[in-house]
């Protein structure tokens, strides 16, 4: 498959928001499936419930929380940082708002796995296309790293412990973690790397080496 993405910054921040929109359609599609959601999403869940708050409007609250962490740990948010927090969390309330899909918890499980399957495809898609654009990682990417930088961590390390850090605490309070969330913690990342394949992106951008004087 090739595709011409843009370069130009304003070109790239479309391309950002349409990656956000994608991958919030995603989200609500494991929501919809009823089997268990990703990690922060328990949380998310957890939260909503818990203050009678949408879900977006808990998303954009920890969002918010995290960039402010992660912040005082040294790493600045970018646009697509902010973007993040404001884009996922308002789709996802509009699109929860709908009566689409939601009596799918009363359907069969077979359906429900393939509603949870097709939510996890198209959030992988959503997430190589807005970090393809390269203009600043998710609250939760920043909090990984942020993680790997402070502790003797590598990546995957740091990702394993930021993901549980949102698994742990949405669980507590009783989110819905089953057997989707397992399903999204062993296939998202493989899906996603596999998206930027198929989309022609790239995780990070291309760095020009510096010619040495002469």
């Amino acid at each position: 498959m090739s595709v011409t993405w843009p370069t130009t910054v304003p070109g790239r921040v479309v391309q950002l928001l349409l990656g956000l929109i994608v991958t919030s359609a995603g989200i609500w599609l494991t929501i919809r499936a009823d089997l268990g959601v990703a990690s922060w999403e328990v949380l998310h869940i957890a939260l909503a419930q818990r203050l009678g708050i949408g879900i977006g409007t808990a998303s954009i609250a920890i969002g918010s929380l995290l960039v402010a962490i992660v912040a005082a740990l040294g790493l600045f948010p970018g646009i697509g940082t902010i973007l993040n927090v404001l884009v996922i969390g308002t789709c996802l309330n509009l699109l929860l708002a709908t009566p689409v899909l939601a009596s799918m918890g009363t359907a069969s499980v077979a359906e429900r796995l393939g509603v949870l399957v097709v939510g996890i495809a198209v959030f992988a898609i959503g997430c190589a296309i807005y970090v393809g654009a390269h203009l600043g990682s998710g609250p939760r990417d920043g909090l990984m790293l942020a993680i790997h930088l402070r502790l003797p961590l590598g990546v995957g390390g740091a990702r394993v412990l930021s993901e549980g850090i949102g698994l742990v605490i949405g669980w507590s309070l009783g989110g819905p973690a089953g057997v989707g969330t397992l399903l999204f913690v062993v296939a998202a990342g493989p899906m996603v790397a596999l998206a930027f394949r198929f989309l022609g992106l790239r995780p990070l951008a291309e760095t020009r080496p510096v010619p040495r004087a002469p």
